[in-house]
């Protein structure tokens, strides 16, 4: 990020400055002429006189300078600031694969099952046309929305991940990047294990400021092979991170706990009961949350918004700021200056 304190779009304009000492190199005209006398010594010395020639000059030198210096387009570059305050630096992983795209997560609505272009009929409510992706990206939104002195970061993800938003505080942009979800279509398969990678390595070579938050969105799990189990541990331990999975549970889903009585190697053939009692058994903090209806996944995350809520020291990004206004508006005081002393300037008579 820039260092400079001040910089120029037009920098060439700057040769001209030496143009502001024409007032102090010739005797002037108009009020800054002195009136003709036969015998200047006749005069008694006039100190305020002296110091007013002196003001009326400089704000001349002024008013060239200022003109000459917007000429030149004078700007501050955007810097970095340093600042205190309570939140987590968050990475949004956002499942977006077909299976999102079926109606809202009750399970006994008229519309579980069915994608929202299919089956909508004047009987379906708002609320249950609406899909598993649409309930998430509003309550994500909201979440977002409370939270302002975190930093977002986020990833869209089926059998590959896709960066979306780098960390930011800025308010439109995760606002927008949450929307983007909503573009296009998922495809059938997904690869939670990239996802999750690519979500960590979002955190690389970022200083350690405060709380971390890896928060998977999905409805579905993975099975992971031995050697990117180890690799996801290794990063999670490494760059501190807390892993909270909120699972949109499907009403099929038998969910992320085994049947009391069921054979452990029976259940870990069910993908989301893996990738829960692989997640549990990390080192690192991991909370799990089953969301099946919209009312659960409010409640989920709003559990979320009060534990990840610790201090935390983030760089901030001041914008670029236009100094060219303020020049202008000097160099117009001065010729205000000048032109009221014009008024009040005594003529010369006979």
């Amino acid at each position: 990020m820039n260092s400079a304190l001040l910089a120029f779009i037009a920098p060439g304009w700057l040769w001209l400055l030496p143009l502001a000492a024409l007032p102090w190199l010739h005797n002037g005209v108009g009020v800054l002429k002195p009136l003709r006398f036969s015998h200047l010594a006749l005069w008694a010395h006039d100190a305020a006189s002296h110091t007013l020639a002196h003001l009326l000059r400089l704000a001349a030198s002024l008013a060239i300078a200022a003109t000459v210096l917007a000429l030149a387009e004078p700007y501050r570059p955007e810097y970095a600031v340093e600042r205190q305050g309570r939140g987590a630096e968050i990475v949004l992983v956002l499942d977006r694969s077909r299976s999102m795209d079926q109606s809202q997560l009750e399970g006994a609505g008229p519309m579980t099952g069915y994608t929202p272009t299919y089956g909508v009929t004047a009987r379906h409510s708002e609320e249950e046309r609406l899909s598993k992706a649409q309930i998430a990206r509003r309550e994500l939104a909201a979440f977002a929305a409370r939270r302002h002195e975190d930093r977002f970061a986020m990833l869209l993800f089926s059998t590959r991940p896709l960066k979306v938003l780098d960390f930011t505080q800025k308010p439109a942009a995760i606002q927008a990047a949450i929307e983007a979800g909503a573009v296009g279509r998922g495809i059938a398969n997904t690869d939670i294990a990239q996802a999750l990678l690519g979500g960590l390595a979002l955190f690389e070579h970022r200083a350690y400021t405060g709380s971390r938050v890896l928060m998977l969105v999905s409805d579905g799990g993975d099975h992971i092979v031995p050697e990117v189990r180890t690799r996801l541990a290794q990063l999670l331990q490494q760059y501190r991170v807390t892993l909270v999975w909120i699972y949109l549970r499907s009403p099929l889903s038998s969910g992320l706990e085994a049947d009391p009585g069921s054979a452990p190697e029976a259940a870990d053939t069910v993908p989301e009961i893996f990738l829960h009692r692989y997640f549990k058994s990390l080192p690192t903090p991991y909370r799990a949350y089953e969301a099946g209806t919209p009312k659960a996944l409010q409640q989920a995350i709003a559990d979320i918004d009060r534990l990840e809520n610790l201090p935390i020291t983030y760089t901030d990004a001041v914008p670029r700021r236009d100094l060219a206004p303020w020049c202008l508006g000097l160099a117009l005081a001065a010729v205000g200056g000048l032109l009221w002393a014009s008024l009040k300037e005594v003529r010369a008579w006979a």
